[in-house]
C-alpha cells in the first residue's frame, strides 16, 4: 500500500509541476504570465516564425525563435525562462545563431530569454494564461488556459492548489513534511495591473495610427487581442548606448585601510548608478584582489543599478597584498564566460584599482588582456612617494598595462579625497565604444579557417604546393590562445576538419599540423564545405575575434554556393576566394566579402600561389585599419 501511495504521490507532483509546452509560432504578447517557464519543440529556427529585436525582443516576437537568436536554445528545442519587460521605443533587428530577427519602430512591452534556471522561492506556473480563449498553443498539450480575471494573484493560488493535493497525499502516504511555499513567492513575480481608461484609449489610438511598412506587411493587421494585453510594472532595461560588459578590479589589500577602502565602494555605487545597469544596457561585476582575486559578483548576478548598489555596500575588505597583474589574469582567463554573463554583443572592459602600486608586474597579464579583447582602465590613487620609488616592483606601470599612453585608459588621483571626481570622466569613457577596439591588430585578433579543396583535379604535387601557400599565409600572424587562431578543413564530394581553433596554440605546432594535412582526392562540392566550417569551425570562433575565412579551390563547385556564401557573410565571416587553374570567376566573387576585388583572387598555375600572400596579408589589415579607431 505505502508503495502504490508514494508512486501516486509522485505522479501528483510530477502533474502539477510539468513545464507548459508550446508551439513555434506562439507570441509572447498572447501570454498573460509576466514570469514563467516553457518548453520549445525542435525546429523553431524556421524563418517563418518572425522575431522582433536583439538581446531584448518585442512581445509580437515568437518565443521560442527569440530563445534560438539569443543562444539559450539551439533548434533543437527545450525548456526557456522568459520574463516580460517594459517596452521600448524601437527593436533593431540582427542575424545571430541562424536567426535572421527584424527591427520594429516600438512596441508597448518587451521581453527577455533566460537559461530556466528556477529563482529560489519563486513558484513559477504549470499552466499558462492567455490572453484570448483561442490558445495558440492548444495543440501543444493541456498544459494551457485561457485568460480569466483573478481574484488573487495566480501564482499563490496555483501554490495552494497543489500544497493541497499534495499535503492528502502525504499525509496516507508517510510522516513527510514538504516544504511550505515562501510568503514572498507571489510577491517576487509581478503580475499585470489594470490601465487607467484614459490611458488605455490613448495606446489604442497610437497604435491604429501607426503604420509599420515593410516590416509587417506579410503580418497582416496586428491582431486586437495581441494589443489588448495588460500592462506590466516598468522593469528597468539599462542605457542602450552603453551596452558594455564591465569588470571593477578594486584593491582590497591591507595597506588600502578601512576607510579608502569605504571611498573606494562609494565610487563603484556612484558608477553602478550613473551606468543604468540593465539587461539590453551595461552589465557589471565586481572582483576584489590581495594576495590573490575572488569574484564578488559576475555580470548576470545583478540586472538593475538599485540591487548593484546594495551588493556593493555588503563587500568587505579581504587584505594582504597587491597583486594586481595576477588578478589581470583570473580575469582575462575566468571573469568574462558566457556562464558569468558575457554577452558577445557587447564589449570587454576592466577598471583597476590601484592602492599606490602593485606588488607584482602588470605588463605582461595586461598585454594578454588586451589581445584577449580586453579594454583595460587604470585609476591610481595617492602614488608612490620620491623615498618609496625603490620599493615599486614596475616603474611607471600604468602605462605599460593600458593599450594608448594618451590619457584616455588611465587617470591619477593625488588624494582619495578627490576619487569623486573621476566618476564622470570614467563613465563617459567606458561607455563610448567605438573608442574600445584598441588592444588588437590585423595580426592578432583573428579566427582564419582555410578550406582547401582536396579533389583529384588537384593532384599529390599540387596539393602539397596548396598547404605551402596556407603555411606562408600562417607565419605571417601571430600565433597563441589569445592572439590569432587557426583552423584548417579539406573537402572533396564530403567535408573533413583537420584541425579546430582550440587545438593549436603556437605557431610551430601550426605549422607542424598544416604539413601533416593528408591529400583527400574526390569530387569538388564547395557550397558543402562552406556550411561545414561555418558549423565545425566558426560556430566555435570567440566573440572578440574577426572571423576570416580563406577558400582554396581549382575548380567549378559541383553544387549551389550563394546560399552557403550568403550565410557566411551574414555571420560576420570575412570570405577571401583564392581560385586555380579551372576555377570559376564569378563562383569566386558570389564566394568572397563585397567588394569582390578585394577578397577574390585568380591564379593561373598552382606554383604562382605564392606571389599573393603579401596582397592578401596587405588587404586584409587594410581592411581592419579602415575600422573606426581611436
Amino acid at each position: 500500500m505505502r508503495t502504490v501511495v508514494l508512486t501516486m504521490k509522485a505522479s501528483v507532483i510530477e502533474m502539477f509541476l510539468a513545464v507548459p509546452q508550446i508551439n513555434c509560432d506562439v507570441k509572447a504578447g498572447k501570454i498573460i504570465n509576466p514570469e514563467f517557464i516553457v518548453k520549445c519543440p525542435a525546429g523553431c529556427q524556421d524563418p517563418k516564425f518572425h522575431v522582433y529585436g536583439t538581446d531584448v525582443y518585442a512581445s509580437y516576437s515568437s518565443v521560442c525563435g527569440a530563445a534560438i537568436h539569443s543562444g539559450v536554445l539551439d533548434n533543437s528545442g527545450g525548456k526557456i525562462l522568459v520574463r516580460k519587460v517594459a517596452g521600448l521605443s524601437g527593436y533593431k533587428g540582427s542575424y545571430s545563431n541562424g536567426v535572421q530577427s527584424l527591427s520594429l519602430p516600438r512596441w508597448r512591452e518587451s521581453f527577455i530569454v533566460l537559461e530556466s534556471k528556477p529563482k529560489k522561492g519563486v513558484t513559477y506556473p504549470s499552466a499558462l494564461t492567455y490572453s484570448s480563449s483561442k490558445s495558440p498553443a492548444a495543440q501543444a498539450g493541456d498544459t494551457t488556459k485561457a485568460y480569466q480575471r483573478p481574484p488573487i494573484p495566480a501564482t499563490t493560488a496555483q501554490s495552494v492548489t497543489l500544497m493541497q493535493l499534495l499535503a492528502v497525499t502525504v499525509a496516507v502516504a508517510t510522516p513527510t513534511i514538504l516544504p511550505r511555499p515562501s510568503p514572498s513567492a507571489a510577491s517576487t513575480t509581478s503580475i499585470p495591473r489594470p490601465e487607467p481608461v484614459g490611458q488605455r484609449s490613448q495606446e489604442m489610438g497610437e497604435m491604429d495610427s501607426w503604420k509599420p511598412g515593410s516590416v509587417l506587411l506579410d503580418e497582416g493587421r496586428v491582431p486586437k487581442e495581441e494589443l489588448s494585453t495588460q500592462s506590466l510594472e516598468p522593469v528597468p532595461l539599462g542605457d542602450p548606448n552603453c551596452k558594455i560588459d564591465l569588470s571593477f578590479l578594486i584593491d582590497g589589500s591591507t595597506s588600502i585601510g578601512k576607510r579608502r577602502f569605504r571611498i573606494q565602494k562609494q565610487l563603484l555605487a556612484g558608477v553602478a548608478q550613473a551606468l543604468d545597469i540593465g539587461p539590453a544596457g551595461p552589465l557589471m561585476g565586481v572582483v576584489q584582489y590581495g594576495d590573490n582575486p575572488a569574484t564578488h559578483f559576475n555580470l548576470k548576478t545583478h540586472m538593475n543599478s538599485r540591487d548593484l548598489k546594495t551588493a556593493i555596500e555588503k563587500i568587505t575588505q579581504r587584505g594582504g597584498l597587491s597583486n594586481v597583474g595576477r588578478a589581470i589574469s583570473f580575469v582575462t582567463k575566468n571573469f568574462f564566460s558566457k556562464a558569468n554573463g558575457n554577452r558577445s554583443s557587447a564589449p570587454n572592459v576592466v577598471v583597476v584599482m590601484v592602492d599606490g602600486w602593485p606588488t607584482d608586474k602588470v605588463e605582461e597579464a595586461s598585454r594578454l588582456a588586451r589581445e584577449s579583447g580586453i579594454n583595460i582602465f587604470f585609476i591610481t590613487i595617492e602614488g608612490a612617494a620620491e623615498n618609496e620609488k625603490q620599493y615599486v616592483v614596475e616603474p611607471n606601470f600604468a602605462n605599460k598595462a593600458v593599450c594608448r599612453t594618451n590619457g584616455f585608459y588611465s587617470f591619477h588621483v593625488q588624494s582619495w579625497f578627490g576619487l569623486h571626481k573621476t566618476l564622470q570622466p570614467l563613465v563617459k569613457r567606458v561607455c563610448d565604444t567605438d573608442r574600445l577596439a584598441c588592444s588588437k591588430t590585423c595580426l592578432n585578433s583573428a579566427d582564419i579557417g582555410f578550406v582547401i579543396d582536396g579533389s583529384s583535379s588537384v593532384g599529390t604535387g599540387n596539393f602539397r604546393t596548396v598547404l605551402q601557400f596556407v603555411t606562408n599565409l600562417t607565419k605571417e600572424f601571430e600565433i597563441s590562445d589569445t592572439d590569432t587562431r587557426i583552423g584548417a578543413v579539406q573537402y572533396t564530394y564530403e567535408q573533413r576538419l583537420e584541425f579546430g581553433f582550440d587545438q593549436y596554440s603556437s605557431k610551430p605546432d601550426i605549422l607542424s599540423a598544416i604539413k601533416r594535412v593528408g591529400y583527400w582526392s574526390g569530387g569538388t562540392s564547395t557550397g558543402a564545405a562552406i556550411n561545414f566550417a561555418l558549423e565545425q569551425l566558426f560556430k566555435k570562433s570567440k566573440p572578440n575575434k574577426r572571423k576570416l575565412m580563406i577558400l582554396i579551390t581549382d575548380g567549378r563547385s559541383y553544387d549551389d554556393v550563394r546560399i552557403p556564401a550568403m550565410a557566411a557573410h551574414l555571420k560576420g565571416v570575412i570570405t577571401y576566394a583564392i581560385g586555380v587553374a579551372w576555377a570559376a570567376q564569378e563562383e569566386l566573387e558570389v564566394i568572397a566579402t563585397h567588394p569582390a576585388r578585394d577578397h577574390s583572387f585568380f591564379v593561373d598555375e598552382f606554383d604562382n600561389l605564392y606571389q599573393y600572400v603579401p596582397r592578401i596579408i596587405r588587404n586584409i589589415c587594410t581592411e581592419f585599419n579602415s575600422q573606426p579607431r581611436n
